[in-house]
């Protein structure tokens, strides 16, 4: 059996439930050279403002055709510079990406532990698929939940529920790792799981009123101490 302290408390730990972008590696610097990328094709060289097309509230943030709203308003817009600009972007992003430090040893670790291991993230499930088998993390997991399979996105909780349910854990047995306040540590407080906030790939530093996570962690490989 592993647990954990939690506020002068002991708790029993089954399952760790793990976000992916930002928690296991960092997303937003891929993004951004991808973006930097299909700038300097069209000759502008301003990926910082396509980035700002993706962060737009009202679009998906995976959404490639932000790439074509960018074009479009730069009157720089043909269906094959769009398809030459998407998969530029496509391929920079998914080969930029890289494991932040400790990330395998860390799953393999709790893994040795025991314990059952699921992502839950809020990407679509083929970039789920090729990020994990990209960085060689596929083996480690016995669930994978992409918003593709409850057609909910976190701070929704459902997606968090189905991978429990699929290990056939309680949430008051399982710990919930992730980067964001948000959509990580909210949802995870909401269902009663022990809360571990990646502040180390977080770039916004959130926070948000009354939502205080378990634990704080500076890289992966606290956890690893935390768990016994």
């Amino acid at each position: 059996m592993v647990s954990i302290d939690i506020r002068d408390k002991r708790r029993n730990i089954e399952a760790v439930i793990f976000d992916m972008d930002n928690t296991f590696f960092d997303f937003i610097q891929a993004k951004i050279i991808a973006c930097e990328k299909v700038t300097e094709r069209i000759g502008r060289n301003d990926g910082q403002e396509l980035l700002n097309y993706f962060l737009r509230d009202d679009v998906n943030f995976e959404d490639v055709e932000c790439i074509a709203d960018y074009l479009k308003d730069r009157d720089s817009y043909d269906e094959e510079i769009f398809q030459e600009c998407c998969k530029i972007y496509e391929d920079i992003k998914l080969n930029t990406i890289e494991l932040y430090d400790g990330v395998e040893e860390t799953l393999e670790d709790l893994k040795n532990m025991g314990l059952k291991l699921a992502v839950v993230s809020n990407a679509g499930k083929e970039h789920v698929k090729s990020r994990l088998n990209k960085t060689g993390l596929t083996r480690f997991f016995e669930t994978v939940v992409s918003r593709d399979e409850t057609k909910k996105a976190k701070p929704d909780p459902e997606p968090i529920l189905s991978a429990l349910n699929v290990l056939g854990v309680s949430p008051k047995k399982a710990l919930m790792v992730g980067d964001s306040i948000q959509r990580d540590i909210k949802p995870g407080e909401k269902l009663g799981m022990v809360t571990a906030y990646a502040q180390y790939g977080d770039r916004n530093s959130e926070s948000e009123e009354h939502v205080e996570p378990d634990i704080r962690l500076s890289n992966i490989k606290k956890l690893n101490s935390l768990l016994q």
